[in-house]
């Protein structure tokens, strides 16, 4: 194994960002990509039925409400960077609703010569009247952010206004913040988010804030927050001290009050309730609660010692909860059991919490809770889904009939597709689920994908891109629910991180070998797709495992992991990966780091590699110093990073279509027989 980056990394000089020299080697990268892919014959095809996909006339505007209206972001070939927009339910409810425009962003970097890219708005409850509104440029985390007004539809002048940086800002009142921002030398975390969160005051300078919390420096973040619901006004803080713990306070005037739960488990404060959900076991007095419970209790009573905790949610071995929301009565709890969801209505009561499923919504497939009202009704959207149906959108008040509010339309033909679940069996004998969407015999190239990391679940939705792009061109889709991932609550995740990291990997090939025994797919026609997390996924089964697969795209990817905790947000992910710098992490580490296991005269099959000059989360150095060294040893691969795009990496519906069909034209070129 050469170990590039022990003594020196030949390479070192493509981690600086935007120099001359790294920018033209990216260019030279690109042109090669595109007139390899973009300038195929079917190229143009590819490309244009995604980009009608991703703009289509008739696909679901979502919403979220907020006061009397229904808001909505909406991008099409008309407006790419898109309009920030709103109306009334009666006109939802309408083919074609009329919407009120809040603000056009086109119009906006037209008129400021800047490429903003929207980041979405904190509107003031409950005039909702006043909004903070977060733009970036490019597409980067990093944002800037302007008090805007809904009724003159202008920028506020003398209003609250942060230069770019990763802020977290929020509303206490309409004349006072809480703001969280780069103050200065010292005030960012070793990760780039704030250390210090202030109170400021309308009409004063940012310098005049009033510190109401300040972390440390090898903290993740610290930040605040107001509850302004009427009876229930609460402030609190939050000192996140790694990327899953973290310690959580009540701001009583001057004081803070240590709110006593263990510190990886997330907290929820509604009215009266105070919700825990646990991450690991819990014992309270002579009971242990398991973690991935959902408790509940009473804030008050809880904060003055009481221990008088209801027990929501209880996982199984092939259940956990995804999420829970309220409603102004009751709480809907959405579950998962062996990857498919369903959701259940709880309401309080003088005899407990009493359970029932939600009527109207299937078993099956993916159902996501789209949006509540909980300050004013018992008002609720849900989405319902799966891998061949198309969206639909339901909207209701619980204990009333639902009513299909909207409905997506079909962008590919599925009458001759089948949905199947199997399971593999990994290296220390634990199944892993995974589905197959596709003919019942196929016989055309294989596309699985997979992420396993940070309690993400990968759950049955309906996806145009894929549909249009892959599944109707003859091919077959796979997801693999891989260990990392949350998709049987955090013990599926927590058993594979940091030096039982192996073990994503290993459920990965399982799935694939599982697929080959099967007769699903070949090694020469199986390709694989993941990103960020889950492009090292892939940089691993480059480097590790070439001879399973005929192709791999490797999106936005960590790869050089003795030095990710020192580009851009990399530090965050320790709790996920381990430290580098500890000889004891980086022995487990050093096993599986993409980068430091590039070897020459190995079968690596080929691979597109995928990232963004404006990702300012996984720093695109990981992909170009990989792609290098590759390079340099002969092997077959391509590189396209997009300018713009932030770690999504890409800016608007035209960008974002591009990527697509680069990457199925690779697919399409390395593993089928035949012209698609």
């Amino acid at each position: 194994m050469t170990d590039a980056t022990a003594e020196q990394d030949p390479y070192l000089w493509l981690e600086e960002l935007t120099a001359d020299a790294p920018l033209g080697w990216v260019r030279e990268r690109n042109a090669e990509a595109v007139a390899a892919l973009a300038e195929s014959a079917h190229f143009g095809a590819l490309n244009a039925e995604i980009r009608e996909v991703l703009d289509a006339k008739d696909r679901i505007p979502y919403v979220m409400r907020r006061g009397d209206y229904l808001y909505n972001f909406w991008q099409d070939e008309t407006n790419p960077r898109g309009l920030w927009r709103r109306t009334t339910l009666a006109e939802y409810r309408k083919a074609e609703p009329e919407w009120d425009v809040l603000l056009d962003i086109d119009a906006l970097g037209a008129a400021e010569s800047q490429k903003w890219v929207w980041q979405g708005a904190d509107v003031l409850r409950p005039d909702y009247r006043h909004c903070l509104v977060n733009l970036s440029r490019g597409g980067a985390d990093a944002t800037v952010v302007r008090e805007y007004d809904l009724q003159t539809r202008t920028f506020v002048d003398g209003g609250f206004e942060l230069p770019e940086a990763k802020s977290d800002i929020g509303w206490i009142d309409i004349d006072r913040v809480y703001v969280g921002t780069d103050f200065g030398t010292g005030s960012l975390t070793a990760s780039g988010y704030p250390r210090i969160v202030k109170e400021w005051r309308r009409g004063t300078p940012l310098s005049a804030a009033v510190t109401v919390y300040e972390g440390k420096p090898d903290d993740i973040a610290v930040g605040a927050s107001h509850d302004p619901t009427e009876g229930f006004e609460r402030d609190f803080v939050t000192r996140a001290t790694d990327f899953y713990s973290s310690e959580k306070y009540l701001r009583s005037g001057e004081n803070l009050v240590r709110i006593e739960v263990p510190d990886d488990a997330e907290i929820g404060a509604q009215w009266e309730w105070l919700t825990i959900e646990l991450r690991t076991d819990w014992t309270v007095g002579d009971q242990t609660y398991p973690a991935g419970a959902l408790l509940v209790t009473n804030f008050d009573d809880f904060l003055a010692g009481q221990r008088d905790l209801a027990v929501l949610f209880e996982p199984s071995p092939n259940t956990s909860l995804n999420h829970y929301t309220w409603t102004r009565n009751h709480l809907l709890l959405n579950t998962l059991e062996d990857v498919k969801t369903r959701i259940e209505v709880l309401t309080p009561s003088a005899a407990g919490w009493q359970r029932e499923p939600l009527a109207g919504v299937a078993a099956t497939g993916s159902v996501q809770i789209i949006d509540t009202s909980p300050d004013d009704d018992d008002e609720f959207m849900v989405n319902s889904s799966g891998f061949t149906e198309p969206s639909t959108l339901l909207y209701g008040h619980v204990g009333e009939e639902l009513e299909g509010i909207k409905q997506a339309p079909a962008f590919f033909d599925a009458a001759d597709m089948v949905v199947r679940q199997h399971f593999g069996t990994s290296a220390d004998g634990t199944k892993i689920p995974y589905f197959v969407v596709g003919p019942e015999n196929p016989s055309g190239p294989v596309l699985l994908n997979g992420y396993g990391g940070f309690e993400i679940s990968l759950t049955p939705t309906y996806s145009g891109i894929i549909g249009r792009g892959w599944l109707a061109r003859g091919g077959t889709y796979v997801v693999a629910n891989i260990r990392g991932g949350g998709e049987y609550g955090p013990d599926w995740h927590l058993s594979a991180i940091r030096e039982n990291r192996h073990r994503v990997y290993e459920d990965f090939v399982a799935v694939a070998k599982d697929l080959v025994d099967r007769g699903i797919a070949e090694p020469a026609r199986l390709g694989i797709h993941g990103g960020s997390n889950g492009g090292l996924l892939m940089g691993v089964m480059l480097t590790q495992y070439p001879e399973l697969f005929g192709g791999i795209v490797c999106a936005v990817p960590l790869l050089d992991m003795k030095r990710y905790h020192l580009l851009l947000a990399g530090a965050s992910w320790m709790a996920e990966y381990g430290d580098p710098d500890d000889p004891q992490d980086w022995e487990f580490i050093r096993k599986y780091s993409p980068y430091q296991h590039i070897e020459p005269g190995r079968p690596y099959p080929p691979a597109l590699f995928l990232s963004s000059t404006r990702d300012d989360r996984v720093h695109p150095g990981h992909a170009r110093k990989m792609v290098a060294r590759l390079r340099e040893l002969g092997y077959d691969l391509s590189y396209y990073e997009n300018i713009e795009g932030g770690h999504g990496a890409a800016a608007d519906n035209e960008q974002l279509a591009f990527r697509w069909a680069l990457t199925f034209q690779f697919l399409f070129d390395r593993l089928a027989s035949d012209d698609v």
